[in-house]
């Protein structure tokens, strides 16, 4: 390591990864705006949130337990222009208070984050 290496670091700060807590509110929040499947997911939170990432083991893992929630419904879908279906996720419509509470949860995150 380099004295050079700590300013290289605050200043490009490698990104930060979700835990499983933090991706549920997230993927409420996205899902809040319209169906969505995994891959869309993450690219959405990289291009809207470079500084964020979201692995797949978390992803899935978090989309198992709203599914066990019952607080997201899926479905397959044939998108045009792809190969094969995509399982498409959607809050359920009992859930819809709930989902925005937590979705606040993750705004209420990023805001506090980037302050």
């Amino acid at each position: 390591m380099k004295l050079e290496d700590i300013y290289q670091f605050f200043e490009n700060p490698p990104p930060t990864y979700l835990c499983q807590e933090v991706a549920v509110c997230y993927i409420l929040s996205v899902l809040l705006q319209g169906e969505s499947y995994g891959t869309e997911l993450i690219e959405q939170l990289e291009t809207e949130y470079p500084t964020y990432r979201l692995s797949d083991t978390v992803l899935y893992s978090a989309i198992k337990f709203l599914e066990d929630q019952k607080a997201i419904t899926g479905y397959w879908k044939k998108l045009e222009g792809r190969g094969r279906p995509r399982r498409m996720y959607q809050v359920s419509p009992e859930w819809q208070v709930q989902a925005q509470d937590l979705a606040l949860q993750w705004l209420n995150y990023i805001n506090r984050r980037t302050k």
